[in-house]
């Protein structure tokens, strides 16, 4: 699918020319610190949101200093399963922020299709679809790599598993624990040593400290772009039937399997099937979209679930024991592919 390639302004004055009705507003999801603005054009509601390495974590570790939600956007990338999923950015501003390494993301207002902030079941129907759409836009990007000279530059590869590694948590301490969920994971990690089986504390923190083993054994599977953080706060149902996304914030070249787990992992409490029948929904999903899966599947699911316990299992081991061995015995299995 050919899509356009976008440009954004070279100011957050020239992206919102004509605006009016600036307003700041707290997001109400709670767990971000990047700042949010309400705006009107030409009558319409919109959303801005500025985002910056200072106020957030995620840039910080992977060391994110030109916005590569932006770079992803202004490439064409969000807009390649148009069809099924809708992004709501509409304008982007370079340059905002200490030293300019910040950007300015101008997006509809689409809160009222946003799923509830609530811990509410996903209806079962609506899940479905987005397991669809999920795997359509995959499809749609089949194969993309992030060329290291031509290519846009995004979330490198192995950084997808790095987020609460030791070294993230001790930048995070050493900075004096900015927000709030680093210094949460640290002391999850120290519950995960207490509560996890003894073998699978060895194999986690071993991937946390050098997460090369499981990159290796992930890359001989096939890649596409990737979204990075299908959490059921970062989706909804748009008006006219498309699977919303926002918050694309982890975009980069990874496993289709990823968006999976990622999504079992922190939308345990919405799932409206059990975790295993969600995983055969996504593989029929992208064979009905065109992706052979015979050869690599196992593989890859099994590598991606210990994925999300090297980048969750401190999530996992502050909630409840089920669930903590429903993970542990997943890192088990995905370890026989390393």
């Amino acid at each position: 699918m050919l899509v356009d390639m976008h440009t954004a302004a070279l100011s957050v004055d020239d992206l919102l020319a004509g605006a009016d009705g600036r307003r700041p507003f707290e997001n109400p999801d709670g767990r971000s610190s990047a700042a949010f603005e309400h705006v009107r054009i030409d009558g319409v509601a919109h959303v801005v949101k500025y985002i910056h390495l200072d106020h957030d974590f995620t840039m910080r570790v992977s060391g994110d200093l030109r916005c590569r939600t932006v770079r992803a956007w202004e490439a064409g990338l969000l807009d390649r399963a148009a069809d099924i999923v809708d992004h709501a950015i509409v304008g982007a501003a370079h340059g905002w922020g200490r030293n300019g390494w910040g950007a300015a993301l101008l997006m509809r207002d689409v809160s009222a299709e946003l799923l509830p902030q609530r811990d509410v079941t996903i209806p079962a129907d609506q899940h479905a679809r987005y397991l669809d759409h999920l795997a359509g836009f995959c499809a749609a990007t089949w194969g993309w790599q992030d060329h290291p000279v031509t290519g846009p530059g995004l979330l490198p590869y192995e950084a997808r598993w790095e987020w609460f590694s030791p070294a993230a948590i001790e930048g995070e301490r050493d900075l004096g624990w900015p927000e709030r969920v680093p210094k949460v994971a640290d002391g999850g990690w120290r519950r995960f040593d207490e509560r996890a089986p003894v073998d699978v504390v060895r194999l986690v923190q071993g991937l946390r400290r050098d997460v090369t083993p499981l990159t290796q054994a992930l890359r001989r599977t096939p890649s596409c772009f990737l979204h990075g953080d299908v959490k059921a706060s970062n989706t909804g149902r748009a008006a006219d039937g498309r699977t919303l996304l926002i918050d694309w914030a982890y975009v980069g070249e990874g496993p289709a399997c990823h968006e999976l787990a990622w999504h079992l992992a922190l939308d345990r409490s919405r799932l409206p099937v059990p975790k295993e029948a969600a995983a055969g929904a996504f593989r029929t999903a992208l064979e009905n979209h065109g992706v052979d899966t015979s050869s690599w599947w196992e593989a890859q699911l099994r590598l991606c679930l210990l994925g999300a316990v090297v980048q969750f299992g401190w999530e996992k081991a502050l909630g409840d024991g089920d669930e903590l061995a429903w993970w542990c015995d997943a890192a088990r299995d995905g370890e026989a592919w390393l």
